[in-house]
């Protein structure tokens, strides 16, 4: 008996020291991006069917598009952990991959003039190293890119039996057109345990030159799920801020992104804690796009689905999660929730038509 007792003693003393050397491990680990860093700006090839490359200018109508691609995991029959559901990783290499191209070639049809997308992995344990950004990038040449890193795990060894483990992802901002001056600014966060499986949030400016000396602005946002009202409002107030200097400015802004609040007016409240939008909080000057729309039937389609268990249409939980803010110097011309019914991702994508204006 004492020989057990003493086996069992070691046991747990050793599985006390592996706890706490991988506890030092990802207390030592864990360091968030400096603020105010500049993105390089890259060309990915080019592309003979794109037109003569020009400066854009006011008066002409071009098409934004937003996109969570969920690291590429979310296929209909796939739940996440973290939200209640079953996994952690994508289901296999294959599945990464097959989604990714599918999301390219479907950009590739939209073909957007710009483009902005979240969850992006480039290299990731939860999406067994595929690349997406470079994936994404076969399929659509000729764009302008830069990437802003919002996530850059230690191993997370959580759930036990298919952890999490070390990932990177982050904003994918494309422009047919050259992008100027850039900024990735790094989002206020909670300082509790949670920021260890939370993002390294942030949001990316990318300045778009225009032929009559002003610019367009355009930000790539992905807001917190996970955090109390009062960090929600902190990561707003300061893109307010930065957005309003853009503007009095004289240039124009277009925000685009996953919002994490429900842009409906009525909410779409639940026991997800999914926040409605604050709309009275907008700086003078600035709105949600789809408050400009003539026709209301163009956002009837939610922008993403509960991950908590697999997709059913018509059953599962939905919520209009993502799309644009913009000044009132940029007129909306056409918006779109496109409805793919979450085939590759827990989101779908949104897309914009818009003018600006003398």
């Amino acid at each position: 008996m004492k020989k057990i007792v003493k086996r069992l003693g070691l046991c747990l003393l050793f599985l006390l020291i592996a706890a706490a050397a991988y506890a030092a491990y990802v207390l030592s680990a864990y360091e968030r991006m400096p603020d105010k860093l500049t993105l390089e700006v890259k060309r990915n090839g080019e592309n003979s069917y794109f037109e003569e490359e020009k400066v854009y200018n006011v008066g002409e109508f071009y098409r934004i598009m937003t996109y969570n691609i969920g690291f590429g995991a979310y296929q209909q029959d796939y739940s996440f952990f973290m939200d209640g559901g079953k996994s952690s990783r994508a289901k296999d290499e294959e599945s990464v991959v097959a989604n990714t191209c599918n999301i390219g070639e479907m950009i590739r049809f939209v073909s957007p003039d710009f483009l902005l997308l979240q969850e992006v992995d480039v290299d990731g344990t939860r999406s067994y190293h595929v690349n997406q950004m470079e994936l994404i990038n076969d399929f659509n040449k000729g764009y302008y890119y830069t990437f802003a890193q919002n996530y850059n795990s230690p191993y997370l060894f959580y759930p036990f039996l298919e952890p999490h483990g070390a990932n990177q992802s982050g904003l994918v901002t494309m422009s047919r057109t050259e992008i100027g001056d850039t900024m990735r600014r790094s989002l206020p966060i909670a300082e509790t345990l949670s920021k260890f499986v939370d993002l390294d949030r942030c949001y990316s400016i990318s300045e778009i030159p225009l032929e009559n000396g002003k610019s367009l602005f355009l930000y790539n946002v992905h807001l917190s799920a996970y955090s109390t009202d009062e960090i929600r409002m902190k990561q707003l107030n300061m893109l307010y801020e930065d957005m309003v200097a853009d503007y009095e400015e004289g240039n124009y802004v277009i925000c685009g992104g996953d919002f994490n609040h429900s842009l409906r007016k009525e909410g779409q409240e639940d026991s997800e804690g999914v926040s409605t939008f604050p709309r009275e909080t907008l700086p003078e000057g600035f709105q949600l796009a789809l408050d400009g729309l003539r026709y209301p039937s163009d956002i009837s389609h939610d922008t993403c689905r509960s991950a908590e268990t697999p997709y059913k249409k018509g059953e599962t939980d939905t919520y209009l999660l993502d799309g644009f803010i913009v000044t009132d110097n940029v007129a909306v011309n056409y918006y779109l929730n496109m409805d793919w019914d979450f085939e590759y991702s827990d989101h779908d994508p949104v897309l914009l038509e818009f003018k600006l204006k003398e």
